[in-house]
């Protein structure tokens, strides 16, 4: 995608990896609005970044995502790219009894929140030139970590449903993009300290440089054994399937 000159929708870009990732995009020149539960973390990012703008959003809140893409549209009609990034991470115990609360919680964060933020507005993306919608998925996708096995499937259904949608946007204008960190140095797991775990500013500045080809894809080198493990050739497989199940179902 290009890296300037953009308007720019990132949710959970109050702290970790959304957070970095709002920097340096507004340090490139693009309109930046980043959303988040907490007013006060929303309005510490934006008073160390001025000309960057903040909104409330409950992601897990449908009421709360129409509200704000209508916003988002009204406010910013420029707006061309879409950052899903906003998710939770905690520690499961899938061998045994699952806390529902946890299970809930997860999946509606980093599976229904971004289906449904996209969902709101892609029909405006649609009409936009440049326009991106972007998933922050993770490594956990291709490789499940057991002890947070909820964590790691909603990222695996995350992925699937990027391939889908890329396949039924591919005549749009509209690009589906998936950044899938590794173990990153942030406050998910409080791996701010953790040595095994990528620097935060390692990986925005690898991401920014992978983001700013014409990939699908954004992995940095410490991604790419995770994501070789589902196998040669995933996409032109899927896209194959997929031609064939229009075939024969007749859809557009």
């Amino acid at each position: 995608m290009k890296l300037t000159g953009n308007t720019i929708f990132i949710t959970g870009g109050a702290s970790g990896i959304g957070r970095a990732l709002a920097e340096a995009l507004h340090q490139r020149g693009n309109k930046v609005i980043i959303a988040g539960r907490r007013r006060g973390h929303l309005d510490a990012v934006i008073a160390a970044n001025p000309g960057m703008e903040a909104i409330e959003l409950d992601i897990t809140d449908p009421a709360s995502i129409e509200r704000v893409a209508k916003q988002l549209i009204a406010q910013h009609p420029a707006l061309n790219v879409l950052i899903n990034n906003a998710g939770i991470m905690q520690i499961d115990e899938v061998g045994g009894k699952i806390d529902d609360a946890l299970l809930t919680a997860t999946i509606d964060t980093n599976v229904l929140g971004p289906i449904r933020m996209t969902s709101a507005l892609i029909e405006h993306l649609k009409t936009k030139q440049g326009a991106v919608v972007a998933y922050t998925s993770s490594v956990l996708a291709f490789v499940p970590l057991a002890v947070s096995g909820i964590y790691s499937s909603t990222k695996a259904a995350l992925h699937s449903y990027v391939l889908s949608q890329r396949f039924m946007l591919r005549n749009s204008g509209v690009r589906v993009l998936e950044i899938a960190p590794p173990w990153v140095r942030t406050e998910l797991l409080n791996s701010q300290e953790a040595e095994q775990a990528m620097p935060l500013d390692q990986f925005i500045a690898e991401t920014m440089e992978v983001l700013g080809t014409d990939v699908d894809e954004v992995l940095v080198e410490g991604a790419k054994p995770f994501r070789a493990n589902v196998g040669p050739n995933e996409h032109g497989f899927v896209n194959g399937f997929n031609e064939q199940a229009l075939a024969l179902f007749g859809a557009a």
